[in-house]
């Protein structure tokens, strides 16, 4: 059950969180009591309910899978699906008492194998990953995943900590997660390794690519007990220069390979014998999701989460269907094309549902859907910015003072400009600064 706690910090779950079938204990991190990531059996309470995240690693759902999801949703939330910006799922309304059923249903599925490791198991993966001659990540992801749930250190894990697998392509290396293996040559025959943001990456035989990231992470472990940090990010910068130089030499060659700043999402549409859409503002009623997971079920039987909100179904997917597949798919109010107005813009969830809002931010983003095109633009309801993306965008944020939009390159920031109670000069100032 739920204890009485503020919005800002997650709530755990008694004993009617059930633990999957391995036997293994929902035991806490030594810092967990400041690590406010919910997971599945770690409710968070928000003002529309318990909202539960449901770690989905690399993306990959069966349609068996995503139907459960669904049900989910619709048996202890608001029926309604929201999709994150590392390709997880959250279901919201949630009762206080659901706990021990959801984890049930969940481990039924197959998305809860560790009730020790599940909120370690932040995996982002290419979502074109095998479909268009890149290198797949299918294996990679498989033996992460299982290494992550196998290790007692990586239960440890902070919710944040976030491990990436890219194809060669640098969609998900412009993420800045905490390990990331990046694939070099099809098949993938030998991977490099990056630490956090690191410009020096270091080359490591494929076959042992997942065992090296895992290591990486117990490392990072290590050199965080003293500073306490979440991530690589927030250690100190003379131990995160240590950390690299531990790791480094143990792994491979240096190599020096900036990350890459913009992100490449793949974009609505078909991709070969796939087609893909994204979701406005990420949030799914539960017709657009039985949709797609139909969709996927006719087609191959999976679909893919992305980082930014979009769905991939690889199938293959016929061309003659494809076009048939996505227009329905776009009746349903899903995004299916790059020249729609909705892409590129996100927002957090924004007042009624968090008590930190200070706006309902999605209605005004949807207000201030102007022509497509242009740069991402994100809104958010307080300065914390839940969920915002990465590399460049226009970032708007809701203050006392107003509207503040900025816009940002990695890790520098323009000058800040404030809109104060115009919507139609919000609008404008938005789409003047995503051009």
């Amino acid at each position: 059950m739920l204890a009485a706690m503020p919005d800002s910090a997650p709530s755990p779950l008694s004993a009617g969180g059930v633990s999957p079938r391995d036997g293994s204990a929902a035991g806490a991190s030594p810092r967990s009591g400041g690590d406010a990531c919910p997971g599945t059996l770690r409710l968070h309470r928000a003002d529309d309910g318990a909202l539960a995240r449901v770690r989905i690693p690399g993306g990959v759902l069966s349609a068996d899978q995503a139907e459960a999801l669904l049900t989910a949703a619709a048996r202890f939330g608001d029926s309604e699906l929201h999709l994150t910006s590392r390709g997880n799922v959250q279901l919201r309304g949630l009762g206080t008492e659901c706990g021990g059923e959801l984890a049930g249903v969940l481990t039924d599925a197959g998305l809860l194998p560790s009730a020790a490791h599940e909120r370690a198991r932040n995996i982002v993966a290419s979502p074109l990953a095998g479909l268009d001659g890149s290198p797949s990540m299918r294996s990679w992801l498989t033996e992460l995943d299982r290494l992550v749930c196998g290790s007692a250190a990586a239960a440890t894990l902070s919710g944040r900590f976030l491990f990436a697998l890219d194809d060669g392509r640098g969609d998900v290396d412009t993420l800045g997660a905490d390990v990331t293996l990046i694939a070099e040559g099809r098949p993938a025959g030998a991977a490099l390794l990056r630490i956090g943001t690191a410009d020096e990456v270091y080359r490591v035989p494929g076959a042992g690519a997942p065992r090296a990231a895992l290591l990486a992470a117990e490392e990072f472990l290590r050199a965080a007990r003293d500073s306490g940090a979440w991530r690589v990010k927030d250690l100190p910068d003379d131990v995160r220069a240590e950390l690299v130089r531990t790791i480094g030499p143990a792994s491979g060659p240096a190599v020096h390979r900036p990350r890459p700043r913009t992100a490449t999402p793949p974009a609505p549409g078909p991709h070969g014998p796939a087609i893909t859409a994204d979701v406005p503002l990420g949030r799914l009623t539960p017709a657009q999701w039985q949709l797609v997971t139909d969709t996927a079920r006719r087609y191959g039987g999976e679909l893919r989460l992305t980082p930014w909100r979009g769905i991939v179904i690889p199938g293959p997917v016929p061309r003659p269907k494809a076009a048939e597949a996505l227009h329905t798919l776009a009746e349903s109010g899903l995004i299916t094309a790059p020249d729609s107005p909705w892409t590129g813009v996100g927002a957090c969830i924004g007042h009624p549902g968090c008590a930190k809002s200070l706006s309902d931010v999605r209605a005004e983003a949807g207000a201030a859907v102007g022509p497509p095109g242009g740069l991402p633009v994100y809104w958010s309801g307080c300065e914390r910015r839940c969920g915002h993306p990465h590399g460049e965008w226009i970032d708007v944020v809701v203050t006392p003072d107003g509207h503040r939009i900025s816009h940002v390159r990695g890790e520098r920031r323009d000058p800040p400009t404030t809109v104060r109670n115009d919507p139609a000069r919000l609008a404008a100032a938005v789409a003047e600064a995503r051009a």
